[in-house]
């Protein structure tokens, strides 16, 4: 098998990346789009037009995250909406698109298909309106928590305060079939995903997550989950970030949590507790593409083969595996999976067909209504 082999498979854009941080890298390190031009080359980010395209990337979901401890945090997520319309009508061979038919046709015209996912559901301020507002501005997921706790939902990373979802939190689940919003269960606790499947009457995405069985930290997704997540028709979109690929550096992390929210209360300040740990997650063992494959194949032993996406997490994350470095570098995935045996139309299901099925499932689920 060789990479030629695997770029064929990528010539005609398959990829559905389900998770993309461009928008807050942009806010947060740039100077508008001037300084962020992505149809030329932009080397200080993981994400620009030309190697979009050499990754066979036809549909990415970029995410409008805000942090939890932003202080309007639904204004601040419409801003970073209004920021993906501009990079969008920026760049002629993007198109922002709100649902799969879209997707498709934008795709077979060779360009990359924009979608947007909310992440976190802190950004809803504990308002149904205010999803549903999410809804009209295109938002297509919500994460039904971040890295914090909230009012209805626990988060994988903070400490329960709920058993999972609260009665308030289920209304948000159903509501969200009832939009055609999909639910996404990465960042919330174990309880929460299994109460966020058996209230939504739509399969589920972990947009950015992998297996806890091959890497024991928190934000990965436990086999009993797995298996609710394929027999429901969800799907788990594999993540690139070493902590949640190799096993060391996931015990590593879930330490370094703690120690990231002891700096927070120390020093009152996210950002520069944030930046306290840079040289230890720079330390971390990043695994390989070898060791997401690993994930991939566990998913799919469990959930089934129907279940696995990708969602990178890109321009979120500040360490990198080996030959996944950037938007260009899918094809490397697939070789792997080429010479672990894997025929080409289970490949084109994990790089996107099962993402574009439960995407058209919601849409059919919500017509319903």
């Amino acid at each position: 098998m060789t990479l030629d082999q695997a770029r064929r498979i990528h010539a005609d854009l398959p990829v559905i990346d389900g998770h993309n941080d461009l928008p807050w890298a942009i806010r947060i390190h740039h100077e508008g789009l001037d300084d962020a031009d992505t149809t030329g080359p932009l080397p200080m980010r993981h994400t620009d037009t030309d190697r979009l395209i050499a990754g066979g990337v036809g549909g990415q979901f970029w995410s409008v995250y805000v942090p939890a401890w932003t202080e309007e945090p639904f204004a601040t997520t419409v801003e970073q909406i209004e920021l993906v319309e501009a990079m969008c009508a920026h760049d002629p061979k993007w198109e922002l698109v709100r649902d799969s038919a879209g997707l498709r046709r934008v795709r077979e015209q060779g360009h990359v298909a924009g979608l947007l996912g909310s992440e976190g559901g802190h950004s809803i301020e504990d308002s149904i309106d205010k999803l549903r507002q999410l809804s009209e501005l295109g938002v297509r997921y919500m994460t039904l928590t971040h890295a914090d706790t909230i009012t209805w939902a626990d988060s994988a990373t903070d400490e329960p305060q709920h058993g999972g979802l609260t009665d308030f939190g289920r209304e948000v689940v159903r509501e969200m079939n009832r939009i055609g919003m999909l639910v996404d269960i990465s960042h919330v606790s174990a309880d929460t995903m299994r109460h966020a499947i058996a209230t939504s009457q739509a399969p589920v995405i972990a947009s950015h997550s992998n297996a806890f069985a091959l890497a024991g930290h928190p934000r990965n997704v436990p086999d009993d989950v797995l298996e609710a997540v394929g027999a429901s028709g969800g799907v788990v979109m594999v993540n690139f970030y070493p902590a949640f690929v190799d096993s060391e550096a996931a015990a590593q992390s879930v330490e370094m949590f703690a120690e990231g929210r002891r700096l927070i209360a120390e020093l009152g300040d996210p950002a520069a507790a944030d930046a306290a740990l840079a040289e230890s997650r720079a330390a971390l063992p990043r695994g390989s593409v070898a060791t997401v494959v690993d994930h991939i194949e566990h998913i799919a032993r469990v959930a089934g083969p129907h279940a696995v996406g990708i969602g990178s997490d890109f321009d979120g994350i500040d360490i990198l595996i080996p030959g996944l470095e950037d938007v260009s570098c899918y094809p490397n995935l697939t070789l792997e999976l080429l010479k672990r045996g894997w025929e080409e139309p289970a490949i084109r299901a994990v790089l996107g067909d099962n993402t574009l099925r439960v995407l058209e499932t919601a849409e059919q689920v919500s017509d319903e209504y």
